[in-house]
């Protein structure tokens, strides 16, 4: 019997490294300056979340013993933000080697929150269902504010479209979800392409990670940094790659991380209170990110 069991464990396991293969070969062939060994190293988990076309969302979560800091990172929000998501791939082998000594976080990783737009041919900042996942969050007055948003601001540009109602996309009820049972301390959403660095919530913005220097450019109905730091009270920080196609160099990339773990220390304290708002007027500033 016991035979047999072992056998059984050892078939799935077989099963289930062959198709995270898979995927990481997708992934490599996708994504730019990403080894599909690279992506196999992150140790990708099912979230138990799919996209609309039913594609799996992966988690990867690098977590010490006595963790004091819960740090979620996403990349791929916007599918054609290629970049966006190699760098979280990168950043998870950078967490997955910290030195001894630094700050006990958890970290979370959601590599490509919008597998559908990340795959799409050509790729696509929507979703399958033509939503912006960075217009469907539920912040206070969406119904009010945020078609009167898309159709005024942006001239109904299909890119922008914030849904039908606030969390209509599975993607972002699954951000939404993981913004509660995980309790972030501080989130970090990696963008491209505008080559800035932006902030909201309670608490003083890093001035700059890396060749990114701050450039608050305000808040948008449905937005992540509205829905998370200003109403939530939870900090985001917004990186803005310079090229959506092309990812930093690794030099780059790990200067960013260097500079993220700087502020980290100097800045980030105790969860802030959910349910916090703040005071932040929306500047006069292109729809993005």
């Amino acid at each position: 019997m016991r035979s047999g069991h072992a056998l059984l464990a050892a078939t799935v396991f077989i099963a289930t490294q062959a198709y995270g293969s898979t995927i990481c070969r997708h992934y490599a062939e996708r994504l730019p300056n990403l080894r599909q060994a690279q992506c196999e190293a992150a140790d990708l988990q099912d979230a138990a979340a799919r996209s609309v076309r039913g594609r799996t969302i992966w988690t990867s979560d690098i977590k010490p013993l006595e963790p004091d800091t819960r740090v979620l990172i996403i990349g791929g929000m916007h599918g054609d933000e290629l970049s966006s998501s190699a760098m979280a791939f990168y950043w998870i082998g950078l967490a997955q080697n910290s030195v001894a000594g630094q700050r006990a976080v958890h970290w979370r990783f959601i590599p490509a929150l919008n597998p559908d737009g990340l795959f799409a041919q050509p790729a696509k900042r929507v979703n399958a269902r033509g939503v912006d996942l960075n217009r469907n969050f539920p912040t206070p007055n969406w119904a009010r504010d945020s078609r009167v948003y898309w159709e005024k601001r942006t001239g109904k540009d299909p890119r922008r479209w914030p849904g039908s109602q606030p969390l209509s996309e599975p993607e972002a009820r699954f951000l939404f979800e993981q913004m509660g049972s995980f309790k972030p301390n501080l989130i970090v959403s990696i963008h491209a392409p505008y080559g800035v660095l932006d902030f909201d919530g309670p608490m003083v913005p890093p001035s700059r990670l890396g060749r990114l220097f701050l450039d608050q450019v305000g808040i948008f109905p449905g937005s992540l940094g509205n829905y998370g730091g200003v109403h939530k009270g939870i900090p985001v920080v917004t990186i803005e790659l310079p090229n959506a196609a092309q990812a930093p160099s690794q030099a780059e990339m790990q200067s960013m991380w260097q500079d993220l773990q700087r502020w980290m220390g100097e800045r980030l304290g105790p969860a802030p209170t959910a349910g916090k708002r703040l005071a932040v007027a929306p500047g006069s500033v292109p729809p993005t990110p």
